[in-house]
């Protein structure tokens, strides 16, 4: 299949839609990541994002739509999921509601619930309203690997595997939407992204944050939302976060690094910019500013894409505290690592005293 990159046109819009309406893929832009759509109630279709990505089956699908209301035949819409999308949609925000019939198996993964969004980037919004159709979109990336923030990161991925690419430009967001549940008794944060606990609780009187977030799934526990795997957002290397205070961190991170670089692998250390200084000398990449947490969303899956395109093989990165933006920025730090950390401060103590065993590493 020929895949060809479009500038969003009116033209190039009319042809995505005919794609969707005839059961083919579309490549679309939104303000968090690229999506891989497919008409969402064409079950075959549908199972074509799961070929093109290689994604598990039991991973489920977020479902767009132009505005919350266009999605009352697939969902129950309560008065709370109204609430929020006059807050935040359009919007990165995904709402999780208990499903309808019509909703293919396929895109919920077997669950009793569908995920539901609202995309304000104008591409999507103008393909919407021109294909007529709910759009079920994960992020069109090679699973397990870095999302896409731009079309070229796209078609790097899935060439050949699908006809059309509208190209929307840089992702303004860069990460994948919060996903809120509201199927259960309490409203549940299972993904964070841009609009985080505390923007939610401006809207809702309590909100609770799955313990999920920041661990990996358990043996057997089941995926409620997208984004939920042990390894996701990968880069083809190993990293590794570092935590602790700033200049054990740094001291860590340099020290880990020229054992890599003595051992003759290639290696990067991803910092913030504030502190690219303390790396002189040392292959650096600028995560972003840490005063600024929406920079680092923005650069991250681009810093990780960067890196595979260099074949880098040991990547080193300092961390943000897991709070507001942070928080969403760690989730898809943390699985990009596969959860691999060290505390740099308990690896400074054993280092100075080699007597007793570390604990640091997990």
């Amino acid at each position: 299949m020929n895949t060809r990159v479009l500038p969003p046109t009116p033209q190039a819009i009319h042809e995505a839609a005919l794609a969707l309406q005839s059961g083919e893929l579309v490549g679309i832009p939104t303000e968090t990541v690229y999506g891989l759509g497919a008409n969402a109630l064409d079950e075959a279709a549908v199972r074509k994002i799961f070929a093109a990505k290689g994604r598990p089956a039991d991973n489920p699908l977020i479902v767009h739509v132009a505005r919350l209301e266009d999605a009352a035949p697939l969902c129950e819409i309560s008065d709370t999921a109204r609430a929020l999308a006059a807050r935040f949609c359009p919007g990165p925000l995904t709402i999780i509601l208990p499903r309808r019939p019509i909703v293919p198996d396929v895109v919920t993964a077997g669950l009793d619930t569908v995920a539901v969004r609202v995309p304000s980037h104008p591409v999507a919004q103008a393909l919407l309203h021109e294909c007529g159709l709910p759009i079920a979109a994960p992020s069109a990336n090679t699973s397990g690997k870095p999302s896409p923030t731009t079309a070229l990161h796209v078609y790097h991925d899935l060439n050949g595997k699908l006809p059309i690419i509208l190209d929307g430009g840089e992702c303004q967001v860069g990460l994948e939407s919060t996903v809120i549940s509201l199927s259960g008794d309490l409203p549940t944060v299972l993904r964070p992204g841009g609009v985080t606990p505390e923007m939610l609780l401006e809207v809702l009187p309590e909100v609770r944050v799955a313990d999920s977030v920041l661990r990996p799934l358990q043996a057997g526990e089941k995926a409620l939302s997208p984004g939920m795997m042990y390894k996701h957002y990968a880069p083809g290397g190993v990293l590794t976060m570092v935590k602790g205070t700033q200049e054990k961190v740094q001291h860590v991170c340099r020290r880990l690094y020229s054992a890599a670089i003595a051992d003759g692998q290639t290696a990067c250390i991803l910092a913030f910019e504030e502190h690219l200084a303390a790396y002189s000398g040392m292959e650096v990449l600028s995560i972003g500013r840490m005063a600024e947490p929406e920079t680092v969303s923005h650069r991250l899956f681009a810093v990780l894409r960067q890196l595979d395109e260099q074949g880098t093989g040991r990547m080193f990165s300092e961390v943000l505290p897991a709070e507001g933006l942070g928080l969403a920025i760690m989730n898809r730090l943390s699985r990009a690592a596969g959860f691999r950390t060290i505390d740099a401060d308990q690896e400074e103590e054993a280092l100075s005293c080699p007597s007793r065993e570390s604990s640091s590493r997990s």
